[in-house]
C-alpha cells in the first residue's frame, strides 16, 4: 500500500491514485526490480526543508538541505519504506531546472522509490544510472 502524509508544510497532493499506480508499475517492472519483490508499505511524506534537514542531521549525520531522504525497511518479500520529500526543495529545483513543479515532484518521488529498489547515487557513475532510470520512469508515467 502506498500512503501519503503531510508534515510541517502546507501542501495538497493531487493525483495520489495515478501516482500510486505509476509507482506500482515501476516496482513491478523487472528492468527496475531485478529481485522481483512486491509492493509493500511505502509512505511518502511531504515536508519542509527544515523538517528534512533535522532528519538528515539526526539519521545520516549530514548538515545540509536535500530534496529527498529514503528509509528502506524492505524485507525479503516486499518493498517497504518511508520517502521524505521537501516540498520547498522541489519548488526550488523546478525553478532552477525550469520544469513544471509536478514533473520535479514525480522525479523526486521516483528517486526515492529507486533507492528502495536498490539503486544508489553515491558516485558519479551511480548518479548517471539513477538519472537514466528516473528518465525512463518519467516517460512511463506519461504513457
Amino acid at each position: 500500500m502506498i500512503s501519503y502524509f503531510i508534515e510541517d508544510v502546507s501542501f495538497k497532493f493531487k493525483g495520489k491514485l495515478s501516482c500510486s499506480s505509476w509507482i506500482k508499475e515501476i516496482i513491478n517492472n523487472l528492468d527496475f526490480n531485478k529481485s522481483g519483490l512486491k509492493t509493500g508499505d511505502i509512505n511518502i511524506i511531504f515536508c519542509s526543508d527544515d523538517y528534512l534537514l533535522k532528519l538528515n542531521n539526526q539519521y545520516l549525520k549530514h548538515n545540509h538541505y536535500t530534496d529527498v531522504i529514503t528509509f528502506d525497511s524492505s524485507d525479503n518479500k516486499r518493498i517497504n519504506g518511508d520517502i521524505f520529500i521537501s516540498v520547498d526543495s522541489v519548488k526550488n529545483n523546478s525553478n532552477e531546472f525550469k520544469c513544471e513543479f509536478i514533473d520535479e515532484l514525480h522525479r523526486v518521488i521516483i528517486h526515492g522509490v529507486l533507492h528502495l529498489l536498490g539503486f544508489n547515487d553515491s558516485n558519479e557513475e551511480q548518479r548517471v544510472q539513477m538519472r537514466d532510470r528516473e528518465d525512463v520512469a518519467l516517460k512511463m508515467r506519461r504513457s
